[in-house]
């Protein structure tokens, strides 16, 4: 897989870490293993400019995704589809505050931002209930695996 990571918060972000979620994240979706991923870290200003122009709205948000091929969870037994999975814009400004409020953190909300972005980039969307439960529900597992993941697997989070 080839994950880029482009840091232009001014923040101390873990590039590294978040790179090896990213990766978790794609194995256990079963992206291809040639697929592309790009994260870029982005200042509020710089988000918000993002979000009004494609979104519509005012302000910052935490994480807008920009999907590329439409490439969809891969299924056991058959091939994954190759291609761009597509863009993921943070704001670990704004995931500060977010984890903060959560009271778990600015790590945790930047891990749970890149997996619910993935995960947007893979064709799961929130607007419905039904929706809701599916994308929120996979995220909470895929987020537990990671942090159970044994840190010599390589997969998981730093001891």
């Amino acid at each position: 897989m080839s994950i880029e990571i482009l840091d232009e918060s001014g923040t101390d972000l873990d590039t590294r870490h978040l790179a090896r979620l990213a990766r978790f994240t794609m194995d256990r979706m079963r992206v291809h293993p040639l697929a592309e991923l790009c994260i870029k870290a982005v200042d509020e200003a710089t988000m918000a400019e993002l979000n009004g122009q494609w979104m519509e709205k005012d302000g910052p948000t935490d994480v807008l995704a920009f999907p590329m091929d439409e490439l969809r969870p891969g299924l056991v037994g058959e091939e994954p589809e190759e291609g761009v999975l597509g863009d993921l814009v943070l704001c670990p400004a704004v995931a500060q505050r977010q984890g903060e409020s959560a009271g778990h953190g600015t790590v945790a909300e930047v891990e749970l931002l890149t997996v619910h972005g993935i995960l947007h980039l893979l064709g799961y969307d929130h607007a419905e209930p039904e929706e809701h439960r599916e994308m929120f529900g996979l995220q909470d597992q895929l987020l537990a695996a990671w942090r159970e993941s044994p840190p010599s697997s390589g997969a998981g989070p730093d001891v």
